[in-house]
């Protein structure tokens, strides 16, 4: 049998008689640890129901709101050579004030007074058109006149053509009366023939009717020739109409030619004195361009160029500015898989290297060194470093940030999500599972908007 029925039991009174069980019974601690356990497992139980925010972490560097307000190289729009400097590095400078100054390496470019000499062309040039434009309104003139003067003479031989048609009618008129008279010469001659044969008329009657019939039918050959030299004329009048417009025809389209032809050199010239004056006005922007001058305030942070005599190509960096006004920012990077949970205007939590900070990424509450900023941009390619780019600025309702911050400092952002108890948080993280997605409750007025 295995002895362990209640009779069997050795009591605790029966072992206090050994020394070591005595000892052992006594020990204080034991019973301090039990006390520390069971707080502690108290507390932790607690623990795991209290609050924590959810939040997205990121690395970045300061850097400018506004592209405009970034460090930036002067680059030179020219090839040339390096002569002068007028500035060195830490010097501030303003707007439009010189920093380097390079002369001219290109041949065509040599010539001092090429600005001087392409103005004298263009000059030329403009007096060449206006002559051209002269001789376009000359010729216009000219052309006017010789279409008056064509009418004038089309109206002349239209007037010709009457008056012959009219000398026609005339001598027509005047044939048909002379055939009338010889009709009535003979009738009368015929009558004094027979009369005379009768004896009742003298032989002289009879001559004298026959020397009549003779004169009258030499009259009618004089209108004869009066009627067709009347239609010679209409016929004249109407070759002269066509003489004139074949005549005033050829004038004109001379003329015209001549015109075209102004015109002709009148454009081209005209496109040569465009040509001319663009090059006068590259010409002058060139001479400027020797000059390189600051394109906004700020401070010359590197010459990346040096000595004199030096020759630089088109678009060669020169020196490098940082603007001396700027809006202060931070670009921070975030993985792909927290980014569908940012928006613009999420509220940031940001601290800055070499600045002290104590951080409580669950309890932002309790961190100190940190700053707020809100989301203004998120950038929807990814970076070469295989995160997104996220760029935060400071928030207008807390604490302003340090103004000791340069340029390119170091930073680390918490993009603050929703609050869950500390169970869940540290299930999800054990479980790999994002943070919660949630979206901020829309306003009245907002959804209105």
């Amino acid at each position: 049998m295995l002895n362990i029925s209640n009779g069997n039991r050795p009591s605790l009174k029966s072992l206090q008689k050994y020394a070591t069980v005595r000892n052992l019974i006594n020990r204080p601690y034991y019973k301090i640890l039990n006390k520390i356990i069971a707080i502690s497992s108290i507390i932790a139980i607690i623990a795991v129901f209290l609050p924590w925010t959810q939040n997205i972490s990121g690395t970045g560097s300061v850097t400018t709101l506004k592209p405009d307000q970034r460090p930036q190289t002067v680059q030179t729009a020219i090839a040339g050579r390096i002569e002068k400097w007028y500035v060195q590095e830490g010097d501030y400078v303003r707007k439009g004030d010189t920093i380097l100054f390079i002369s001219e390496i290109k041949e065509e470019y040599f010539d001092p007074n090429l600005v001087k000499n392409t103005g004298n062309q263009v000059n030329a040039k403009k007096m060449s058109l206006n002559s051209y434009s002269g001789k376009v309104t000359t010729l216009s003139v000219q052309i006017q006149a010789i279409e008056k003067e064509r009418k004038l003479k089309l109206e002349q031989s239209q007037n010709k053509i009457k008056q012959a048609v009219l000398k026609i009618k005339s001598d027509s008129m005047d044939l048909e009366a002379v055939k009338t008279q010889i009709k009535i010469a003979n009738t009368q001659f015929n009558r004094s023939t027979q009369l005379n044969k009768e004896g009742l008329k003298p032989l002289t009657d009879l001559e004298e009717k026959r020397l009549k019939l003779q004169e009258v039918e030499a009259k009618i050959i004089t209108q004869e020739n009066k009627l067709l030299t009347s239609k010679n004329e209409y016929i004249n009048a109407k070759v002269e109409i066509n003489r004139i417009i074949a005549e005033y025809t050829e004038k004109l389209s001379n003329t015209k030619g001549d015109q075209f032809t102004a015109l002709s050199n009148q454009f081209d010239t005209e496109a040569q004195v465009n040509k001319l004056e663009n090059q006068y006005a590259n010409y002058s922007i060139r001479n400027g361009l020797y000059f390189i001058k600051a394109p906004q305030d700020g401070y010359i942070n590197r010459a990346l160029q040096s000595g004199l005599g030096e020759t630089i190509k088109e678009g060669t960096p020169i020196v490098s500015i940082m603007p001396s006004k700027y809006d202060i920012a931070v670009e921070t990077f975030v993985n792909p898989i927290d980014l569908p949970l940012i928006r613009k205007g999420d509220k940031v939590r940001v601290w800055f290297d070499g600045w002290p900070t104590i951080v409580f990424s669950g309890w932002p509450d309790m961190s100190y060194g940190t700053f707020g900023g809100r989301i203004v941009a998120i950038e929807n390619f990814i970076s070469p470093n295989g995160r997104y780019r996220i760029l935060v600025a400071p928030d207008q309702n807390e604490d302003k940030w340090p103004k000791q911050l340069s340029i390119g400092a170091g930073a680390q952002t918490i993009t603050l999500l929703d609050n869950v108890p500390i169970w869940f948080e540290a299930w999800r993280t054990l479980n790999g599972f994002p943070p919660n997605f949630y979206k901020k409750a829309v306003t009245t007025a907002e959804v209105k908007k």
